[in-house]
């Protein structure tokens, strides 16, 4: 690959390596941003994932800022917020909050909002916010507890995974299904072909 065409991903989620190499895209380095993800007082579900998303980025422009390996690189960032109206739901790692949010999230609409900041090798920044309707089936106390003792929602926001167990409770969804699992594969594409980036590079041939 191309000094021009290298791709730092900045973050650590599994599901976005996923999600990108599935479109034939493989980054070039991988570097998951330890930030602090606390919404701020008020701040609205889809301005935390717009923020989050570029403070990750500028996380990794930093850790890079002396590495000249790295310098004409693409810098790609998300994050991924789930809500209820205006209510985030955090990251889950207690059975309790878990519990909290799936009995919220039986039988009602909710949306998932993904940030995405594309830094390009010139310094530009590039954002977006995609969101998506998705709408739950009612669930039984039953379905709960066996779904919670999947672990399937650990660390999840929202405590549900749709790629998982969880996409058997989804009854209705509205916009990008990739935004749900965690990035918004048309709009990334769109960016970084936008900006020069050679989507096609690393597609097979037949």
């Amino acid at each position: 690959m191309a000094l021009e065409q290298k791709l730092i991903l900045a973050s650590g989620s599994p599901r976005r390596l996923d999600l990108l190499n599935q479109a034939g895209i493989k980054p070039a380095k991988l570097m998951p941003m330890d930030i602090d993800e606390t919404p701020k007082r008020s701040e609205h579900p889809r301005s935390l994932a717009r923020r989050l998303s570029t403070e990750k980025a500028e996380a990794a422009l930093a850790a890079l800022r002396d590495d000249p390996a790295w310098r004409h690189s693409y810098v790609l960032s998300a994050d991924t917020v789930v809500a209820v109206g205006r209510r985030i739901l955090e990251k889950t790692e207690y059975t309790d909050e878990a519990h909290a949010a799936l009995h919220l999230l039986s039988g009602r609409g909710h949306w998932v909002y993904t940030g995405i900041c594309l830094v390009t090798p010139g310094g530009k920044f590039r954002q977006k916010v995609v969101q998506t309707k998705v709408r739950f089936k009612r669930l039984s106390s039953g379905e709960i507890e066996n779904y919670i003792a999947s672990g399937q929602w650990r660390g999840k926001a929202g405590a549900y995974a749709i790629q998982g167990i969880a996409g058997s409770f989804v009854q209705k969804l509205v916009g990008s299904y990739t935004n749900v699992v965690g990035l918004p594969l048309y709009e990334v594409m769109a960016l970084l072909a936008g900006e020069g980036f050679d989507v096609a590079a690393g597609w097979p041939e037949g």
